[in-house]
């Protein structure tokens, strides 16, 4: 996988944790495939009755975050791995009551994975405690791009949220995302796109202006070097794999 820049390993048996917004990338070893399950859900909507006015703070980061801290592997982490594949279990099955059961394991879960991503957090702030504040200088910029990742953005602008001078900031923000503030805004981009291409009947030249794209042809490059294959070739694919393999692709629904 690639994590904001960072090539991670990852093997069979590993659970990933991928906060949304996070910029990543996965490749199957060459003449192999790999089969994963997913589970998508936003923290808000699924805690906000379990933590009522706190549930807002059950995110991690995305800045502080270290692409080799998401790859989670059995051995070291035996909690994590019985408890992902207990839901993925519990979600196949759909047996009486699955959707409570898969809501407490899945709270167990989330918990786990915010107690070792705060060790995590809490280690790397021992060892760079300087380079760590400093990091938060460019957290407006994420928290803007995530929001308005459709709206023009100029670096000018975003430089100007952290009180930065452009080329500070530009260096600042790869220093720290290890991309550059236009790869991340196009990365974001580009990820949503993939959701609608996946989830919707929207043209590509309605999805490419709805994510922020003011022309086709700039939606199509970028859209290829990132993901590998055109837009529209790649909703073939994508439509295709969700249609031949729904029981592995699992995501919560109405509740979520």
């Amino acid at each position: 996988m690639e994590i904001k820049g960072e090539s991670v390993p990852f093997k069979a048996g590993d659970v990933t944790f991928i906060p949304r917004y996070l910029p990543h990338t996965t490749y199957s070893s060459p003449n192999t495939a790999s089969l994963w399950s997913y589970i998508f859900f936003s923290p808000e909507e699924l805690f906000q009755h379990s933590f009522k006015s706190a549930y807002s703070n059950f995110e991690p980061n995305l800045w502080v975050v270290k692409g080799m801290n998401c790859i989670l592997n059995k051995e070291q982490h035996p909690k994590v791995y019985t408890l992902a594949t207990s839901i993925v279990e519990e979600l196949k099955q759909q047996n009486p009551y699955y959707q409570e059961s898969a809501y407490g394991l899945l709270l167990s879960l989330y918990i786990e994975l915010l107690r070792i991503h705060s060790r995590n957090e809490l280690l790397a702030d021992q060892e760079t405690e300087h380079s760590l504040k400093s990091d938060f200088v460019i957290s407006p910029v994420l928290e803007y791009i995530t929001k308005n990742y459709m709206n023009s953005i100029t670096m000018d602008f975003l430089a100007d949220l952290c009180h930065l001078s452009t080329t500070h900031f530009r260096r600042k923000f790869h220093e720290i995302m290890g991309t550059s503030p236009l790869d991340f805004l196009n990365s974001t981009r580009i990820e949503e796109a993939c959701k609608q291409l996946k989830s919707t009947e929207d043209s590509i030249l309605s999805i490419s202006e709805q994510v922020g794209f003011h022309s086709i042809s700039s939606f199509n490059r970028c859209f290829s070097r990132l993901m590998g294959k055109p837009p529209k070739e790649w909703r073939k694919g994508a439509q295709s794999e969700a249609q031949s393999a729904k029981a592995s692709i699992l995501e919560f629904t109405g509740w979520v």
